[in-house]
């Protein structure tokens, strides 16, 4: 039997203001929107994604990171500097290395899910 593409269409068309005031109330202002917006877009390239998923997991400097992504140093570095723009990695120094991390739990929390509901889809 084929699947039908409009199943979730509303076969009765109406408003229901009670529930459009909930969604209103907590909707985010625009500030936070774009915000999350370029966070989101930060995290949907798959090199950053990988440096994100293997930071969750310790710190790393570029040379390990380039070498478990297997994608040069200046690739990182630059993927690198891209993630610390929105705030989603920051570094410690030791000496001339630079040993990255996730910024908070709530990125950590952000690639978990993210790659944990990748998972569940297969």
């Amino acid at each position: 039997m084929p699947v039908s593409l409009d199943r979730g269409n509303c076969e009765e068309r109406g408003i229901h203001p009670e529930a459009l005031e909930k969604a209103r109330q907590a909707m985010p202002d625009g500030v936070q929107m774009a915000r999350a917006s370029r966070l989101l877009k930060a995290v949907s390239d798959p090199s950053r994604l990988r440096i994100l998923a293997a930071l969750a997991a310790t710190e790393l400097c570029v040379c390990d990171l380039a070498a478990l992504i297997g994608i040069s140093e200046s690739a990182v570095s630059h993927q690198l500097r891209l993630l610390r723009e929105e705030r989603l990695v920051t570094f410690r120094k030791e000496g001339r290395m630079a040993y990255y991390r996730l910024m908070d739990h709530h990125v950590t929390e952000l690639i978990r899910s993210a790659l944990n509901h990748a998972q569940e889809l297969d």
